[in-house]
């Protein structure tokens, strides 16, 4: 499944196109593509103007295994994920000090359900999801301060589920249903 915008229509940002051009240089090196679908991959990323026209040049390229869990840690800075990069089906971030922001409003988002397991020590994280994603978050285990997060009121059938899990110390996770 893959994740629009509400307006596929709407243009994309820079940050869309360098992500883009990472995930095709990533499955270039990977074996995935040929030099060949590369360079046609490439050069319609350089030209799309619109999320649509981005995403369906990153849906081609093959899907992650399901059973495959990515981890992403750091001990202190920032871990942030945005634009049109491949949400995996287990996502596994662990920070001791820094911020996580993961955004995934613009996403390629192609699992029914994806679960993101945090592991926080004082760190801050915000979660952006789409506009018709379900989030759960009844794993969720903190020592200090609640969850910020309202349920949206309208939801769409055909969105992601979220599931989301782990812990954290002393930090604030914060997540909001993308406006677009």
């Amino acid at each position: 499944m893959t994740s629009l915008p509400e307006d596929p229509l709407s243009r994309i940002s820079e940050d869309d196109r360098d992500t883009a051009v990472q995930r095709l240089q990533d499955a270039y090196a990977e074996g995935h593509i040929s030099h060949e679908e590369m360079d046609e991959c490439l050069d319609q990323v350089l030209t799309a103007n619109t999320h649509s026209e981005l995403v369906s040049v990153l849906v081609s390229l093959p899907a992650e295994n399901a059973g495959t869990t990515s981890t992403i840690a750091a001990a202190g800075g920032r871990i942030r994920r945005r634009g049109a990069w491949r949400v995996p089906r287990m996502l596994k971030v662990e920070s001791a000090f820094g911020r996580v922001h993961l955004d995934l409003s613009r996403a390629v988002i192609e699992h029914s359900v994806v679960d993101i397991e945090l592991q926080l020590g004082t760190a801050r994280a915000k979660i952006t999801v789409p506009r018709d994603a379900i989030v759960d978050v009844e794993e969720w285990r903190t020592g200090w301060k609640d969850l910020l997060y309202k349920t949206q009121r309208r939801s769409r059938p055909g969105g992601p589920r979220i599931r989301i899990s782990g812990t954290r110390g002393f930090g604030r996770l914060k997540i909001r249903h993308a406006w677009r």
